[in-house]
């Protein structure tokens, strides 16, 4: 390819989606969405990984008009978004679980600013949240991301992504089944504190002289992170399989 040809209005129409299509992604998706990275070093990133991808492209096939592009611009948004979002609900499944169980240990006003949002969240969330972020990093997240990238321009052509049914049915479902995964993941601590909440109130009514906050609370939370350090293992194996599983959906927007 010549330089002259570098500039030409579709070369230049087509570089501009492509990197619009890595910057949404690199806004939304788990580890390139990081809040420590700064936001220069994602626009530098989608710009590197553009100039990388482009040899690559395929021949535009939309119309270059104002009316298209803008259309075309608005998909490649949509389209990095919704990647990203079907990642984040599968991710945040490990987030909502840490909040339940900072709630029945007691832990819900010690918060902290998560890295990975840049928002307060329960300490515990926090911690889980960490231990998933080196999870997906283990999986090599990162890299499945630009593979994925790679695989979608010659399937969905730049301009060309719609946000069928199908794929709003999946973000409703992946919706609920974050809260349904997250709180089974936190099912056995919040179990175990309902029957040690039982077994407090029965010590309480034949010894009165029990007191709970002074006892029963640092037990509570005791039994909690030894439960918490047993499963925590099976949670982050589940995590693995929910993002696994995200990801073999994604094949269908091809």
């Amino acid at each position: 390819m010549e330089w002259a040809q570098l500039f030409a209005q579709e070369h230049v129409v087509a570089f501009l989606l492509l990197f619009i299509r890595f910057g949404a992604l690199f806004l939304e998706t788990p580890i390139f969405s990081h809040t420590s990275i700064p936001m220069t070093l994602k626009a530098a990133l989608a710009f590197f990984f553009t100039v990388i991808f482009f040899p690559s492209l395929p021949p535009l096939s939309i119309e270059i008009s104002v009316v298209s592009l803008t259309l075309a611009i608005f998909g490649e948004f949509l389209f990095g978004f919704t990647i990203g979002l079907v990642l984040q609900l599968a991710y945040h499944i490990i987030t909502f679980a840490g909040g339940q169980i900072s709630f029945i240990m007691g832990f819900s006003l010690a918060s902290a600013i998560d890295p990975q949002t840049g928002v307060s969240m329960p300490i515990i969330s926090q911690f889980l949240s960490l231990i998933a972020l080196m999870i997906l990093f283990t999986l090599d997240l990162h890299h499945w991301v630009l593979l994925y990238v790679n695989a979608s321009l010659s399937a969905v052509p730049l301009g060309g992504f719609l946000l069928t049914q199908e794929t709003i049915s999946y973000l409703i479902h992946a919706g609920a089944n974050m809260f349904l995964v997250g709180f089974m993941i936190a099912f056995p601590i919040i179990a175990l504190s309902w029957l040690a909440d039982v077994i407090f109130g029965m010590l309480m009514k034949t010894m009165p002289q029990f007191n709970l906050l002074v006892i029963g609370f640092p037990i509570k939370i005791a039994v909690s992170f030894i439960v918490l350090i047993t499963t925590l293992a099976a949670t982050m194996h589940i995590v693995k399989l929910e993002m696994l599983q995200a990801f073999n959906w994604l094949e269908r927007l091809f």
